[in-house]
């Protein structure tokens, strides 16, 4: 027997609403703050991630999924969105519209990791990208919009996390203190990290082995801000505090891609384990440029939808026990007429089902409703068409009456809809 290859998993139709809701609720919320839907290819040339994600980092150097095409091409299935929303605004010129521009994406990525639980190798996400600002209060209601996202699907006891990592300027200078801080230690580093060590100290922050445990009195990102950079995360703080959004610093926040700049920040659940982080994002306001663009700064975020999907309530997003209405026929000349009659249903928005042989008892045709946990039942029988009326019976509590059958609009009336 063939199964799915490890890493990733079949959305069953029993779950399947929990994922609808996930991505309604991103697209209305999202659209009340001006963000457009963007569609991106699933592959894209390996030298967009090299050069926008950081040929050092962890996703470029162990994670991704890299082939060469039949025409010599170097080909990967993104492990993010970011770089190729901006490949495909470059490519467009979508910054040549307006002075910003909104956009919001939802899709699979893929990365070779272990799989645990709310992380596979073939993974989804939720993400914004909002180009044109620099402005603090953008990254404030960026963030804001996050929580109000999650606030919306429902999810309790979320915990913002901020910080700045600043810029091309003064990060050096935090990287030769951390460097001088963890040098009596490095033979305890995992040999990822004492390579980070050399490449760029910061990746050991967001070690996955164990190596922060070594970070308890380590400088932090905050203490070797330039002016600038602090006077951004301060004017972030305060618009949060205007905007009645919560957060806390946390010093040692950084994020595991290189194009990160300034301001930071994740949103944390109680309720997964070890896999807490329901999303998160940050400035970038240099990595259009670098990807052959113009000078436009961005800040977005990411929410991985296997972990939300987790955290949603017991039955968010259930659908209907079942359908509206089952229509039970006796007689070819009733199955005619149900053909139409359960057209005519759907198109007013009701679920309906009725059984597709002709020459099924009644007795068979109601247990197939009781099956399918359906909420009426119209009997449509040679009495009935003289008569030209539908016999309606209530599944539960057993009541039944007659309506017209050409008055649907009363009958819609007459029962609630799933």
């Amino acid at each position: 027997m063939i199964q799915a290859i490890k890493g990733t998993r079949d959305i069953l139709p029993e779950e399947a609403g929990k994922w609808q809701l996930a991505e309604a609720t991103a697209r209305r919320v999202f659209r009340r703050y001006g963000f457009r839907e963007i569609r991106t290819p699933i592959f894209e040339s390996t030298e967009l991630f090299a050069r926008g994600i950081g040929e050092g980092t962890d996703i470029v150097s162990k994670e991704m999924y890299t082939f060469t095409d039949r025409g010599g091409r170097s080909l990967t299935l993104r492990p993010e969105n970011t770089a190729p929303v901006v490949r495909a605004a470059i490519e467009h010129n979508l910054f040549r519209r307006a002075d910003s521009e909104r956009l919001y994406y939802i899709g699979p990525m893929f990365r070779y990791e272990r799989p645990q639980k709310g992380r596979m190798r073939q993974f989804h996400q939720i993400g914004v990208e909002a180009f044109g600002s620099v402005e603090p209060a953008v990254d404030a209601e960026v963030i804001e919009m996050s929580t109000v996202f999650l606030q919306e699907l429902g999810i309790p006891d979320t915990d913002l996390a901020i910080n700045s990592v600043g810029c091309e300027t003064c990060r050096p200078a935090y990287r030769e203190r951390l460097r001088e801080f963890l040098a009596p230690r490095l033979d305890e580093l995992c040999p990822d990290c004492r390579r980070r060590y050399q490449e760029n100290p910061l990746r050991i922050l967001d070690c996955k082995a164990g190596c922060r445990r070594f970070l308890d009195g380590s400088p932090t990102l905050l203490e070797t801000l330039d002016t600038p950079c602090r006077d951004h995360f301060e004017a972030v703080r305060r618009c949060l505090e205007h905007l009645g959004v919560p957060h806390r610093i946390e010093p040692h926040l950084v994020r595991g891609l290189d194009y990160y700049m300034r301001t930071t920040f994740e949103v944390l659940t109680a309720t997964l384990g070890a896999q807490n982080a329901l999303l998160g994002g940050g400035r970038y306001d240099h990595l259009v440029e670098d990807l052959g663009g113009p000078s436009v700064p961005g800040i977005g975020f990411a929410s991985g939808l296997d972990r939300l999907i987790l955290s949603l309530a017991p039955g968010a997003g259930e659908a209907a026990a079942g359908p509206d209405f089952f229509v039970a026929v006796q007689g070819a000349a009733s199955f005619d007429q149900a053909l139409r009659l359960v057209r005519d249903l759907r198109r007013r928005g009701a679920w309906a089902e009725m059984d597709s042989n002709p020459g099924r008892s009644l007795r068979a045709q109601t247990r197939r409703a009781d099956q399918l946990r359906a909420r009426h039942i119209l009997f449509l029988g040679e009495d009935e068409i003289r008569k030209g009326v539908l016999t309606v019976r209530r599944m539960e509590g057993g009541s039944q009456w007659e309506v017209p059958a050409s008055d649907l609009e009363r009958l819609m009336g007459e029962v609630s809809l799933g």
